[in-house]
């Protein structure tokens, strides 16, 4: 018995050892040298019904700026919360907080924290309609990776951007935060933004996770309305609103935003067709579906659900995981697993996504921002170089009638307008942490590029809006001082963005009444114009020698735009989205599929075209074009086909072309657009040499087209590349 006693005794001291050192192990989900897909699923084995829920929650942290999103303050942060939408700019109260969750929740799992950081932190860049009008996508990435260093070393983990809705109604006042009318360049822009995020390696200290936003069609919202229907077919769903978003979860996307829109019957928070069958089954989307702000509860308000908890039973079927600021997870979704109506499965795997995303931040293992100066983080030297050649490419000549730019010989200068001296108004939308003293104003880079050179006359003349006229005279007069006038007009910051939707595109008749009084003098007029969206022109045309967008430009804008109206820059920049011959032409876009009478169908009272149409834009040179040249004009399928053009700059000064190559199929099962961006290129050219541009076709990607399933399809026949007014057919044989 005393043997056995002692075999026992040392088998229970064994097994208390064993027990000891089991105790001690660290978890597989903090064992950083594990993979990512273990570690989330040994976290997930650990957690509650509630944590879990918790995990899908986002709430806010600091002042909200955005008067579109009014909700009362979170001061009770539970140390559970999944994500907190961050407005400060300070590491501090970022790792407060932080702290918080890591060291008084149960498993310490952090928050990510997550900011609108659209056209720039606090190096506030050109608004992302802006960027387009550019055609530099490398350019646009460096941008974006300026954005995310500033943001992540403030403390933000994920940013809600970028925007790839494509837009073609300028009434809409988000057409700002995207990058055009074009599905294509939609496509390449959000890619190399999300690039320029992310970088190669989530966990990096300078870079953040991107968001695709939003998903999808919200862009065709019925007359430019923020917020209401769209009626969207599947067929161009898939060749219109989706190449985009494609594009970016190919480009890595760690997350993705659904969209407050009802698409043809159902709204996009509770759309299981594009979150699910779509994103996630058709594309492999593994990271997580994050609601626009109060989106699921508002899907009352678009009549699919009776309360807050069939809106959350609806959004979370439908594939959405993480719940913004609409208080209905927090408050439901556990019942609803305790009914049965949410599975564990669904839960798990949605929770699974978010823990997914955290983990490739690296937030487990440096789950805190290290505190620096604004010094450190902001406005470096190489952060404003680019935000100054950002803004350089992005601005559009529009017109520019006997060469009066640029301004040579000019002895004096009337600067006149709003927008002259306007700082705040020149950052733009969601301009996050950008700040007014910072902004380099119109009348600022004048002083700076002319110095001595010229004189400058400025008055204001009028405000944006309202009706006072007092200010008229004072203009008149500089203007007849001077031999040329510059007017700046445009709209106000807040006149273009979210819920900033215009019955009419036009500038206000108190701006235009300056523009008429300011041509009596004779002088010749420069129009600037900054907005935030194409603008009606059709009266203020006539009245201007030459026309610059400069958009809303950022901080740098000043210095560029004075160095184009004085000659040093060569303006590059291309329009992304159509200019209108007046607000009654909208929707105007240049892929529009043919008509069944080409010749009638016109407007009666107004031209059927366009003022400035897609890709226009003017340069202080001029470039040849040679003829198109393609290595072979018949082919089949598995063939590759390359087509040349040579562009030559015959003029007296360097400049950029930005060559874009379109398709045409005019026989096709289903009708296509009339042409199809499906490649740009932007290079520089010396006066007097000469580049070949090149397009090579896979004819797979490049010449086929998709049904309403999403389904591509090539048919043999007949295409045609097209450049400018350039044109060469091509046969695909079986």
């Amino acid at each position: 018995m005393k043997k056995i006693l002692i075999l026992c005794l040392a088998a229970v001291s064994v097994a208390g050892a064993r027990a000891q050192k089991t105790h001690g192990r660290i978890p597989v989900y903090k064992d950083a040298s594990r993979p990512v897909e273990e570690r989330v699923g040994d976290l997930l084995s650990r957690m509650t019904l509630e944590e879990k829920v918790m995990q899908l929650n986002q709430y806010t942290l600091g002042r909200n700026d955005n008067a579109n999103n009014m909700a009362d303050p979170v001061n009770d942060i539970p140390a559970e919360t999944g994500s907190l939408i961050y407005y400060g700019s300070s590491p501090e109260l970022r790792n407060r907080v932080q702290r918080k969750a890591v060291e008084e929740s149960r498993l310490g799992i952090p928050i990510l924290f997550g900011h609108d950081v659209i056209h720039g932190f606090r190096t506030t860049y050109p608004i992302s309609l802006a960027q387009a009008c550019s055609w530099n996508p490398a350019l646009v990435e460096k941008a974006a990776g300026v954005a995310a260093q500033e943001a992540r070393m403030s403390g933000v983990d994920w940013t809600f951007s970028p925007m790839i809705d494509v837009a073609r109604d300028p009434r809409w006042g988000r057409v700002a935060e995207g990058y055009g009318e074009d599905p294509y360049a939609n496509a390449v822009f959000g890619a190399a933004t999300v690039k320029g995020y992310q970088g190669d390696d989530l966990s990096d200290d300078r870079h953040v996770a991107a968001c695709l936003k939003h998903f999808a069609g919200y862009g065709a919202s019925e007359a430019g309305r923020d917020y209401v229907y769209t009626e969207i077919s599947r067929q161009t769903l898939w060749d219109t609103y989706l190449p985009p978003y494609e594009a970016g979860i190919k480009a890595g996307a760690a997350t993705v935003m659904s969209s407050f829109n009802d698409i043809s019957g159902t709204p996009g928070s509770a759309n299981r067709y594009l979150m699910t069958e779509v994103l996630k089954e058709r594309w492999g989307h593994d990271g997580f579906v994050v609601s626009d702000w109060g989106a699921i509860q508002q899907l009352r308000s678009q009549g699919v659900a009776a309360d807050k908890k069939e809106a959350a039973e609806k959004a979370f079927a439908a594939g959405l995981e993480m719940d913004m600021m609409n208080r209905c997870y927090d408050a439901h979704l556990a019942e609803l697993v305790r009914e049965g109506r949410v599975s564990q499965a669904q839960l798990d795997d949605a929770v699974r996504r978010v823990l997914r995303v955290k983990f490739r931040l690296g937030l487990f293992e440096k789950p805190y921002t290290p505190e620096s100066t604004e010094e450190e983080r902001f406005l470096l030297p190489e952060s404003l170089r680019i935000a100054e050649e950002l803004a350089a490419e992005s601005m559009v000549l529009l017109k520019n009638e006997n060469d009066v730019l640029p301004l040579k010989g000019v002895r004096r200068i009337a600067v006149v307008g709003p927008i002259a001296k306007s700082r705040y108004h020149l950052l733009g939308s969601w301009s996050s942490k950008g700040d007014a003293e910072d902004v380099v104003s119109v009348f600022a880079g004048l002083e700076a590029e002319y110095g001595d050179k010229a004189e400058l006359l400025y008055a204001q003349g009028c405000n944006f809006d309202g009706e006072d006229a007092s200010g008229f005279g004072e203009a008149v007069a500089a203007a007849s001082a001077a031999d040329i006038v510059v007017l700046c007009l445009g709209e106000k910051r807040d006149w273009s963005g979210e819920n900033a939707s215009r019955s009419s595109i036009a500038l206000p008749e108190i701006q235009e009444r300056l523009a008429r009084e300011l041509a009596k003098t004779g002088k010749p007029i420069v129009l600037v114009l900054s907005s935030g969206r194409p603008l009606e022109l059709c009266r203020l045309e006539p009245l201007s020698a030459a026309i610059v967008q400069m958009w809303q430009p950022g901080l740098r804008g000043g210095g560029p735009l004075a160095g184009i109206l004085a000659g040093r820059i060569n303006p590059s920049g291309r329009l992304a989205m159509t200019f209108p011959y007046s607000t009654g032409q909208i929707p105007i876009y240049y892929n529009h599929r043919q008509s069944a009478r080409t010749h009638q169908g016109k407007y009666q009272d107004i031209p059927s075209t366009p003022l400035y149409g897609f890709g226009h834009g003017l340069s202080y040179t001029t470039f040849e074009y040679g003829d198109l040249k393609p290595s072979a004009v018949t082919f089949r399928c598995g063939d590759k086909v390359t087509v040349e053009i040579a562009v030559t700059n015959t003029g007296k000064m360097d400049g950029a072309e930005t060559v874009h190559w379109f398709v045409s199929d005019s026989v096709c099962t289903i009708s296509r657009p009339v042409r199809e961006l499906k490649h740009f290129e932007k290079q520089p050219i010396r006066c007097g040499e000469t580049h070949l541009f090149r397009f090579e076709i896979d004819p797979e990607r490049d010449l086929s087209f998709t049904d309403g399933d999403g389904r591509r399809f090539l048919e043999t026949g007949d295409y045609y590349v097209i450049v400018k007014d350039r044109k060469v057919k091509l046969t695909l044989t079986e």
